[in-house]
């Protein structure tokens, strides 16, 4: 079967051969002849071949090809027809005839390319022309973009692209075909730049060969552009000379660039292409910094290796390459589609490139960045010798070098400064380069890399200052691809682009557009979205001693941008706070994927840093933890750095040095010697003044003036600075006048003539030197140097040139003749420097203006990029976030804010919080808490919260969502990010208190644990709003038609609107979960939650503001916080415990905010006192309590009473030590039965008087007390509260008359307890102790609140009746309690026993009555400067149940409860002590622990446990009710006689007497209930029984004791006025009944017997008798029948005189001094260890006055005095005692 391709073939052949005869026939009306006519005579060959074959590919493509191309070459066509074959030549192509693996594919297709650019046709009219014109766009189109145009040649494609550049800038030609010619054109760019890849770099001569071919021009390249002449470039450290004989060849090229460019014309020229047949160029070495490696450095990529693998030798050596590495490139190319292009081999010699020894002629460095004259850049610095190319060689496929021509052109079409290039083509050219650069990688081609350092950077900036929108807009495009791929190589130019961009953007030119601004801060947007961007401007531009501080600079300019100046918000200021945004963006993304990726990015770095310092020689290994396109970072890095990523410290070294070097450069400019004392001042020079170093700083800094520099080193003080400025450069090998050029663009040469002589005379020192003294003398350098200054002066300085025609080469060189040591210099080097300074001007710096200076300051740039300055760092991702942020971060935060504030677009407004929350994250990442501060406080401010007065709170928050939205913002920040605020909860917490005030908070915020309200809540805000918590509508539709709804809002009520407005406000603080900061708490870092702590109570109202209700949520929130941080409350305690301090101890009056306090100490101490760390603390700071003023104290007695019950309910197993109990029943007692605070606890006087602020605690104690300074703020809790047990007594006057100053004095007292206890300083002198003969423990007791009375009495009875709860610690106090309790219940708490004031209890609701009338009137008055009405918060004054002054029945019945429950714990412990102790002495004899030793022995018992019961229990028996007396004496009798006691010695059974039995008989005596006489005496008669019953049992004991005829004594005068004391007949009765017991008893035991005496009776009988015969005259008689004779009164009297001196021999020795004995009575108790006796034996007794007494009930007083116990005495003594003989007149107090 025949192929179809044939078919298609012949198909075209008839349609162009059918066209052709058509043709002619129309013109000649003759039919062509086939044979004559060359064209239809190919065709007819072709059929007949055709015809001969099956398939198509059996012939060569050449061969099917030919007749068309023939059509389209021939002249003699016209139009349609050469479009017809153009058709058909197309459709070949495109069906893919042309087989691209055939070997002649590559011949057919050149042919193809020949023929269609130079197609020729007869023109008709200008329309069908065009539609030719048109084919021949599409075929050449097809031809390039098929698999097949791979085959082409370079020259080939660089005429196809001349062919489309001509017809698209042909102006003459239709907009269309121009349009279609573009489109085609960016095809085909694109097509050839996305094959870069493809190709190597050719270090071959045959790129060299081809650039001659190559050459494109546009419309017109024109010599007038100065800048196009051939340029200098920066010079490397290491310059070649080039010797005489060898001259600069490449200069010349360029003169054959000239003449413009033909066009197509209706006759079509035949010279499409100039070609430029100048031979033997050389190729100089690229400085090594363009090349990326310097001429033998090792390579250090594999990349490198490939390369070298080719057998490239190195410019030092002499050999032929032998491979053919244009061919072997070729052949391995890959087309885009994929198929391999084979190529025939090469047999010619001649294209084998030589190496030419160049061992003595080093090739001249030539410009490596000028276009126009370079071929091609070998970057080994290899030099070719050029071979022609001949027909029978086999065609290369294009590579490199027409793309790098085609480069060239598009970079030449974009010069603005030339004259031939219109818009259209700048901005084609731009269009093209845009799609080159999208297409591919440039970078690493070093040929085009040199174009775009130079030319295109210089022409795109040149652009940027042009005024044509679309212009600038496609100039900006292209420099964002370039500096986007290629920065690392363009840093000088990034810096002046920004620079430009600044400009434009700050610019106040009104001509400017306003779009103009715009699209360069979009650019700049552009730019800082490019991942690491902004990093790398920070550190090689900000951390670069020499470059402006870009990242700085550029973030203030965007700050500063996006602040409209009008108020009105236009799209830059949105582009500026984007640009920041986007900072913010990057830096947020880099910490949350540090976050989620922590420890791989940690193993990650930390391998990057040791290959850092690792490896030297291969750079692809550091980037395999971070893909980034890192430089290959071993081996450079720039000098100031000491490692490729330095350390943040090392930068902000740097930068600092930078700072001062700028001010350091700025005094050189002024006074250079000012500026260099300056930088050695502060040590960046050395001083001494080192020259080399400041010769380096000179050359180095390019921000000093030139001008200064030559004044500075040209002054005759600095001449050997001058020779170290020499020596910096580099001249050797290089031409006097290159070097010179070199010099002289260092600094502005002065222009006084022995200073230049003097500069120049060490130029050419050095020249001379280092290039081997090419000249006869030196002298002979100094003449040619100043020649070549006169030259350029000459040439190029106007006004010389005006006076007279420029010099000659020739008269140059007669000016030299015999110059050089008498001879002539070399005549062709003359010549040279002569045409290369007629060409480029020397330009002295500081002279030039316009183009000549821009030229100057660009070369600078370029030398400056070559230099080891030029490197450029590229970095990881995330370097260094920490360092930019904290530069961005206040633009960026203001910037937001006023954003924020400003708009009203919602996506704007969304933005900004998006911004917020980022900065706060990674502010909350790098732990900056300033920043996160500064964005709270600004945040809070948009809240409104702080500003709104309360009223309009709701109404305004609620209807304002940019408030809301900052609200909750702030609020998911605080919470989120929390750790780091410290400022900012002060706003935070300022806002809470605004939401409080204005009733937003959630209920369960405003809500307080309660220990007295029944469901254990007390609601901290004002009840008289039902509305304030959204409940349902209804509810608030009431209430806002009641007339207090209406009040309170002043006008008719609240609206619809600000209804929802408040719900919506209500929602919007539900959302933000304004609680979970409290809950939360327990998250935060230490130090964040003290701030917060702070933040609270620094917040809370003061003195002018002062709101109870307010400071009460303060406080409710900070207690809430510390036990939500329970776990580390050691930390904060101090912090809490100060503040508690002042709001009780400071408090003048009880109040709402106190009691709150009173009650958040009493929480925290439940919850706290199970952690053993801070109990102890916890316990102490209790005592704030006891320092309260103590009519303060007792309004809230109630709430401390329920609070302690809890507490101890909860934690008494926590509390082991003596002085935490202490504390606890301290406050017991206070609470329960109003005792005063002891004085340790107690502000004095004069001190609170003194209004000295807070007190420090150890002020309240009584110690150091002296010594203590007032202006202390307050002090610890361990300074506090010292040992209170160290109290002392005073001893002498000038210890007591330290009480005068103020300070209470303490004497040591209460022996049972040893603690101390208040003194009344008016009774000091007496030395009043504790009476331990008294049933009352002589408390000062003030009122007491009953319900709290009941509730210590049950949390006592808690503690005693678990027997785990009383401890060696607590168990003294526990009784000193219980007895405290029983003083203050007896009566049912309604009789004082303060008998010195000698009034009763008025009802205790009388009492109450005044305080709560007080508290109202505060009440009444207005709040918070009238806005808010008082709370009138229901007062809770306790005065139980409010009753009136009648007592409810309920009320005796509750008090008689107490009374008993205090009689059963009495009695429960006075039965269990004895086992208590046992088992305590037992366990410690176990433990045998340190410490106090525990001792069971009855004495022990006695002194701290039985006696003080026995006393509280008998003090009841003294209760004015009935039932309370009778129950107690039972309990007495019952607790005498147990088993326990029974082993009591005598000295205790005598203390039982004087203790409990006396004191309760004495006080029994007193009319203790008028109204139950019958009660009284039934009391009376058991109470006497009781003391028969108990002398009786333990009379043997007492018999053994000195005193038992005083105690017996004692007894017998009970007897009497116990018989005197009642008005029935009951005691009548009894008394004699015990009496005749007692005395039988007695008798019987022998007591009365004495054999010494005569009657055989002892004295002991007699005195008795004696006594009793006063009041039972005839009991004698009735017991012992014996005869008593009956005496007058005077002989009874005698005889009681005569046995009172008897007795006083049984006692004791005679009283001869009774004042030591008074005095020695309060010392003998005090001893720790009690006493066997409470009294030595050797104590006289004293004697009373025989005074009335009321004791004497019912009697006439006795004449004859009473003799007893000494101690009884004080104890029951009415009658002051007698110090020696005087009478004291002024009676103590009863019970002290």
């Amino acid at each position: 079967m025949v192929d179809k391709n044939i078919y298609i073939v012949q198909g075209e052949i008839t349609t162009v051969v059918g066209a052709i005869k058509r043709n002619s026939r129309w013109n000649n009306h003759t039919s062509l002849d086939e044979e004559q006519d060359p064209l239809l005579n190919s065709f007819g060959h072709l059929k007949e071949i055709l015809n001969n074959i099956r398939e198509l590919s059996d012939v060569e493509p050449n061969l099917f090809m030919r007749p068309f191309l023939e059509v389209v070459r021939s002249e003699d066509t016209t139009g349609p027809i050469t479009g017809l074959a153009l058709t058909s030549v197309n459709k070949f192509l495109s069906y893919g005839l042309i087989d691209a693996n055939h070997e002649a594919a590559a011949e057919a297709i050149e042919n193809m390319a020949d023929a269609v650019t130079h197609a020729r046709f007869v023109g008709t009219d200008p329309a069908s022309d065009e539609v030719v014109l048109m084919k021949i766009l599409q075929v050449l189109r097809t031809l390039l973009l098929t698999p097949v145009g791979a085959h082409l040649t370079n020259e080939s494609v660089c005429e196809i692209m001349q062919s489309c550049f001509r017809i698209c800038f042909e102006m003459r030609l239709s907009e269309l075909l121009r349009k279609s010619a573009e489109h085609t054109l960016v095809d085909m760019v694109q097509l050839l730049f996305s094959r870069l890849p493809q190709f190597k770099e050719e270090a071959k001569s045959y790129v060299g060969t081809n650039m001659k071919k190559l050459k494109m021009r546009a419309g017109g390249m024109s010599e007038s552009s100065k800048w196009k002449k051939q340029k200098r470039s920066p010079r490397p450290p290491r310059h070649m000379v080039q010797s005489p004989s060898d001259p600069g060849g490449s200069s010349t090229l360029s003169n054959n660039l000239s003449g413009g460019v033909p066009f197509i014309e209706q006759g079509f020229s035949n010279s499409s292409l100039a070609t430029s047949d100048s031979a033997g160029s050389s190729i100089s070495s690229p400085t090594a910094t363009d090349s990326g490696l310097d001429a033998g450095s090792k390579a250090t990529s594999r990349e490198d290796l490939s390369d070298l693998e080719q057998s490239i030798p190195s410019a030092s050596s002499s050999c032929t390459v032998t491979s053919l590495p244009g061919s072997e490139s070729g052949s391995s190319h890959k087309q885009s589609e994929g198929g391999q292009v084979k190529v025939a081999q090469a047999a010619s010699v001649d294209s084998i490139p030589e190496v030419v020894d160049d061992k003595d002629s080093v090739p001249d460095h030539s410009d490596a960045t000028s276009v126009h004259d370079m071929d091609y850049v070998n970057p080994r610095g290899v030099r070719f010798t050029q071979s022609t190319q001949r027909d029978g060689v086999a065609l290369i496929p294009y590579g490199l070098p027409c793309l790098r021509e085609l480069f060239r052109f598009l970079i030449s079409l974009t010069n603005p400064h030339d004259r031939h290039n219109t818009d259209a083509m700048i901005q084609m050219g731009l269009q093209l380069l845009t799609v080159a650069l999208e297409s591919t990688y440039v970078v690493n081609y070093q040929s085009l890399l040199v174009l775009v350092k130079d030319e295109l950077c210089r022409h795109l900036f040149q652009l940027l200052s042009v005024e044509r929108m679309n212009l600038f807009a496609s100039s900006m495009r292209v420099c964002f691809l370039l500096f986007e791929s290629m920065r690392e190589h363009l840093k000088f130019q990034l810096e002046m682009y920004l620079k430009k961009l600044m400009d434009i953007i700050t610019s106040e030119n009104t001509k400017m557009p306003y779009e103009m601004k715009e699209m360069g801060l979009e650019a700049l947007v552009q730019l800082w979205r490019i991942p690491s961007f902004v990093t790398e401007l920070y550190i090689n531009y900000d951390c670069d001693f020499y470059c402006s501080n870009l990242f700085e600079d550029l973030t203030k300019l965007l700050s500063k941008n996006a602040f409209p100046v009008s108020g009105q918000l236009y799209t830059t200021h949105l582009l500026s706070l984007e640009a920041l945004l986007t900072v913010i963006d990057s830096i947020e993304g880099h910490c949350q994927s540090k976050v989620v990726n922590n420890s791989t990015q940690q193993n990650q770095s930390d391998t990057l840093l040791a290959d850092e310092e690792g490896s030297t020689s291969n750079g692809t290994d550091l980037t395999t933890g971070i893909t980034l396109r890192l430089p290959h970072c071993s081996p450079k890095k720039p000098p100031r750095f000491s490692t490729c990523l330095p350390e943040s410290l090392e930068l902000l070294e740097i930068r600092t040095k930078k700072k001062l070097l700028i001010t350091g450069t700025e005094q050189f400019n002024q006074k250079p010697r000012k500026g260099v004392q300056f930088l050695q001042e502060k040590g960046l020079l050395s001083d001494p003044l080192d020259t080399k170093q400041v010769a380096q700083w000179l050359r180095e800094n390019p921000r000093l003036d030139k001008k200064m520099i030559g004044e500075y080193i040209s002054d005759r003080k600095n001449m050997e600075l001058l020779d170290s400025f020499v020596n910096t450069f580099t001249f050797q090998g290089l031409r006097i006048d290159e070097a010179l050029r070199l010099y002289l663009e260092a600094f502005r040469l002065p222009g006084e003539a022995p200073v230049i002589q003097r500069l120049l005379e060490t130029f050419t020192d050095n020249w001379h030197k280092v290039n081997g003294s090419p000249f006869m003398t030196n002298d002979a350098g100094f003449a040619l140097a100043y020649a070549v200054i006169m030259l350029n002066t000459d040439q190029h300085n106007h006004n010389v040139r005006k006076q007279n025609i420029p010099m000659t080469v020739e008269q140059f060189k007669k000016n030299l003749k015999g110059v050089n040591g008498n001879k002539d210099f070399d005549q062709d080097m003359l010549e040279d420097i002569y045409n290369a300074i007629k060409s480029e001007e020397i330009v002295m710096p500081d002279e030039q203006t316009g183009l000549v200076k821009e030229n100057y300051v660009w070369s600078v740039l370029l030398h400056r990029g070559a230099t080891p300055e030029g490197l450029f760092l590229h970095l990881p991702p995330g370097s260094y976030d920490h360092d930019l942020f904290t530069m961005t971060w206040g633009p960026t935060i203001a910037a937001l804010s006023y954003v924020f504030d400003k708009s009203l677009d919602e996506n704007i407004i969304q933005k900004a919080i998006t911004g917020f929350r980022k900065c706060a994250m990674i502010a909350a990442h790098y732990g900056c808490s300033d920043v996160f501060d500064n964005l709270i406080i600004s945040l809070c401010k948009f809240t409104t919260l702080a500003s709104e007065s309360v009223e309009n709170l709701p109404t305004v928050f609620g209807s304002n969502n940019k408030a809301q939205t900052a609200a909750k913002t702030v609020f998911d920040l605080a919470h989120k990010h929390g750790n780091i605020l410290r400022e900012g909860w002060k706003n935070i917490m300022e806002s809470m208190l605004q939401l409080f005030r204005a009733q937003l908070l959630p209920k369960a915020m405003v809500e307080m644990e309660d220990f007295v309200e029944p469901n254990g809540k007390i609601s901290l805000q004002r009840e008289e709003m039902p509305s304030n918590r959204g409940e349902s509508a209804v509810l608030s539709f009431i209430n806002w038609l009641t007339p207090s709804g209406a009040e309170q809002s002043g006008l008719r009520g609240p609206t619809t609107e600000n209804q929802e407005a408040k719900q919506a406000a209500i929602l919007c603080i539900k959302q933000c979960d304004p609680e979970k900061l409290i809950t939360e708490s327990k998250f935060l870092q230490l130090e964040s939650l003290q701030e917060l702590m702070k933040a609270l109570i620094s917040v809370s109202p003061d003195e002018e503001t002062y709101d109870e209700e307010d400071a009460a949520f303060c406080l409710e929130m900070l207690l809430r916080i510390v036990l939500e941080n329970r776990d580390r409350v050691s930390c904060v305690w101090q912090t809490v415990r100060d503040h508690l301090y002042h709001l009780c101890v400071h408090a003048t009056e009880s109040c709402f905010l106190v009691e709150r306090a009173v009650v958040g100490l009493l929480r925290l101490a439940i919850r706290l006192l199970r952690r053993e760390e801070i109990s102890s603390q916890v316990l102490l700071s209790l005592r704030l309590l006891l320092m309260m003023k103590p009519h303060v104290l007792s309004r809230i007695t109630r709430e401390i009473a329920y609070g302690l019950h809890e507490l101890l309910k909860t934690n008494a197993a926590n509390i082991h030590c003596t002085d935490d109990w202490y504390t606890l029943f301290s406050l017991l007692e206070c609470i329960g039965a109003g005792v005063k605070p002891r004085a340790s606890f107690q502000l004095t006087s004069s001190s609170a008087d003194n209004e000295t602020g807070a007190q420090s605690d150890s002020e309240l104690s009584s110690h150091h007390s002296n010594e203590v300074s007032l202006d202390r703020g307050y002090t610890s809790d361990s300074e506090v509260y010292t040992d209170h047990s160290k109290a002392r007594i005073p001893r002498s006057t000038t210890d007591v008359d330290v009480s005068s100053s103020g300070w209470l004095v303490v004497g040591k007292v209460d022996l049972e307890t040893s603690k101390p206890t208040p003194v009344n300083s008016k009774a000091l002198l007496n030395h009043p102790l504790v009476n331990q003969y008294s049933l009352t423990l002589g408390q000062d007791l003030g009122q007491h609140d009953t319900k709290s009375l009941i509730k210590c009495v049950e949390t006592l009875s808690f503690i005693v009746r678990d027997a785990a709860h009383v401890t060696p610690d607590n168990f003294e106090l526990c009784v000193r309690t219980i007895r405290v309790f029983v003083e203050a219940s007896l009566n049912g708490g309604y009789r004082n026993h303060d008998k010195k004031k000698n009034h009763k209890y008025e009802s205790k609701s009388r009492m109450r009555k005044k305080p709560v009338g007080r508290e109202r009137d505060i009440g009444g008055s207005t709040r918070r400067g009238g806005s808010r009405v008082s709370s009138q918060r229901p007062s809770r004054s306790h005065s139980d149940d409010e009753e009136d002054e009648g007592v409810p029945a309920s009320y005796h019945t509750v008090s008689l409860q107490v009374s008993q429950d205090l009689l059963d714990l009495m009695h429960t412990l006075h039965t269990r002590a004895a086992s208590i102790y046992s088992s305590w002495a037992e366990e410690q004899r176990h433990l045998e622990a340190s410490g106090k030793k525990i001792e069971a022995d009855s004495q022990t018992l006695w002194t701290s446990c039985w006696c003080p019961l026995l006393q509280g229990i008998a003090w009841l028996c003294c209760d004015a009710r009935r039932q309370v007396r009778m129950q107690a004496l039972t309990y007495l009798q019952r607790a005498l006689l147990v088993h326990d006691l029974q082993t009591l010695d005598a000295a205790e059974w005598e203390s039982c007497f004087n203790k409990v039995l006396f004191p309760l008989l004495t006080k029994l005596l007193d009319n203790i209930s008028p109204a139950d006489v019958g009660g009284m005496e039934e009391t009376r008669m058991r109470a006497c029984t009781l003391l028969s019953k108990v002398f009786l049992q333990h009379l043997s004991p007492l018999l053994s004791l000195p005193t038992f005829a005083a105690l017996w004594l004692t007894i017998l005068d009970f007897m009497d006025k116990y018989m005197h004391a009642g008005s029935s007949d009951l005691l009548l009765e009894a008394i004699p009944e015990s009496l005749k017991n007692m005395l039988l008893v007695m008798d019987t035991a022998g007591i009365f017997r004495s054999s010494d005496s005569r009657t055989g009776y002892s004295d002991l009988w007699e005195i008795t008798w004696e006594r009793i015969v006063c009041f039972l005259p005839n009991l004698r008689e009735e017991l012992f029948k014996q005869t008593v004779p009956v005496q007058s009164a005077s002989t009874a009297e005698h005889n009681c005189t005569r046995s009172i001196i008897r007795l006083f021999c049984l006692v004791g020795p005679d009283l001869s001094s009774p004042a030591p004995a008074a005095k020695s009575l309060p010392l003998a108790p005090s001893s720790t260890s009690p006493a066997r006796s409470p009294l030595s034996p050797s104590q006289p007794p004293l004697i009373l006055q025989p005074l009335a007494s009321p004791l004497q009930v019912g009697i006439p007083s006795m004449p004859l005095p009473i003799i007893l116990n000494p101690a009884l005495i004080e104890a029951t003594s009415p009658v002051p005692l007698l110090p020696g003989h005087k009478p004291v007149s002024s009676p103590t107090d009863e019970f002290q």
